[in-house]
């Protein structure tokens, strides 16, 4: 190539990863697929056609206090081997296959089927463990011991569909815009250290979380072999997969606010923390030495999604794009301002996620309640009791 043949700076562009959007009503009220397809789509360049997904949530009310599983099949056999499994462990009001149509992009998509379940009760009882406990670890069974079986996902009144395509061809496969739901997220994937196969589109998930990244995280190691020691299986060996893991294991595990493991997974530098008050350091420094391991380092941007709402967050350098806008109830996030604008050109409040910084949106109902919680509870969850700073008790003074 001559010196004249070399693009220059403005004439190529490269995308940065990934693209993830998301779309939520604070309201409750559910609105249909297809704001969030439009959103995707704009960013097809971010994407190259090896990975795209959607999770919904609010989208199953008839069947809103039963787990629903979405499961890819490889084969008939591993169909049957899973709902035979599935039929000892749970009590099953329905099964379908999960409807699709044909698309000239898509090709060889497995088996989906969904099915919406209890735990049974003997067998929950006998186990020891409670409901969500329970259901990871079949979760687990499933896709680490059947062979050609992948649990999409597996919460509740919530559900993936995601597959090997662009994610406006997924979306049209999966006939996104017969579903309503009171939050989307979306990703259009570009994967750099990972094959393109349906199990390892994203989003990424594990009971009511949802995962979507853009980035790379190169604490990933450190993170799996952290999340190992608490029982979870790392069978897909990605990045995103250890995320989910860690939102799980700080949030519904160790009882602390989504608003807490996020600031636990992109924690303050030790410079910053030396230049804290007293109180405030100490507390930090309590929380980077017992979950050191739990430090998510690289660049990255993600959208968690829960029960609760969505939740953003860029690493500390912010080397990720990510936006965030409003409009009455509604909140809109994506890699790129364009992705908000073409879905809502009056959007208000547009800006960029600060880095290192969760932005927290939850449902009317959720934030009602939590403003309900007793302050002692509270503290438990965001902030240390006075005590729990130091190495021992305060002692009382003496009247």
């Amino acid at each position: 190539m001559t010196r004249r043949n070399i693009p220059r700076e403005g004439e190529v562009r490269i995308p940065s990863g990934c693209a993830i959007a998301g779309i939520m009503d604070r309201s409750g009220a559910r609105h249909d697929g297809g704001d969030i397809l439009r959103s995707i789509a704009l960013m097809h360049d971010r994407s190259n056609g090896l990975g795209g997904g959607f999770a919904a949530y609010g989208i199953y009310p008839d069947y809103a206090d039963l787990y629903a599983f979405h499961i890819m099949y490889e084969s008939r056999e591993a169909r049957a081997a899973a709902e035979a499994y599935l039929e000892h462990f749970y009590l099953c009001e329905k099964q379908e296959r999960i409807p699709t149509e044909e698309h000239p992009a898509i090709k060889n998509p497995p088996d989906i089927w969904r099915y919406f379940m209890a735990p049974h009760p003997m067998r929950l009882a006998a186990s020891g463990l409670d409901e969500a406990e329970y259901t990871m670890q079949h979760v687990f069974h499933i896709n680490g011991k059947i062979e050609g079986a992948f649990v999409a996902s597996s919460g509740k009144d919530m559900g993936v569909f995601k597959g090997v395509g662009y994610p406006e061809d997924i979306g049209a496969f999966y006939r996104i815009g017969d579903y309503r739901a009171w939050a989307w997220t979306a990703h259009g994937r570009f994967p750099t250290n990972t094959p393109g196969w349906w199990g390892g589109a994203h989003p990424f998930t594990l009971l009511n979380w949802s995962v979507v990244h853009n980035g790379e995280i190169s604490s990933y190691d450190a993170n799996r072999r952290y999340v190992e020691q608490f029982g979870y299986d790392c069978e897909l060996q990605t990045d995103t997969e250890v995320i989910t893991y860690l939102f799980d294991l700080l949030a519904r595990r160790h009882g602390l606010s989504q608003q807490m493991a996020a600031h636990i997974m992109a924690a303050p530098s030790w410079r910053e923390i030396d230049a804290m008050e007293p109180d405030r350091a100490a507390f930090e420094t309590a929380l980077r030495t017992v979950y050191a391991s739990a430090l998510v380092n690289g660049p990255f941007s993600i959208i968690v999604g829960s029960e609760e709402g969505l939740l953003a967050l860029n690493d500390r350098l912010k080397l990720r794009a990510l936006m965030v806008a409003e409009k009455g109830p509604m909140v809109y996030l994506a890699s790129e301002q364009a992705a908000i604008q073409v879905v809502c050109p009056d959007a208000e409040n547009v800006r960029s996620i600060e880095g290192g910084v969760p932005f927290v949106v939850q449902r009317d109902d959720v934030a009602a309640a939590k403003a309900g919680e007793a302050a002692e509870n509270r503290a438990v969850r965001d902030w240390p009791l006075e005590h729990e700073v130091g190495v021992l008790p305060r002692k009382r003074r003496e009247v």
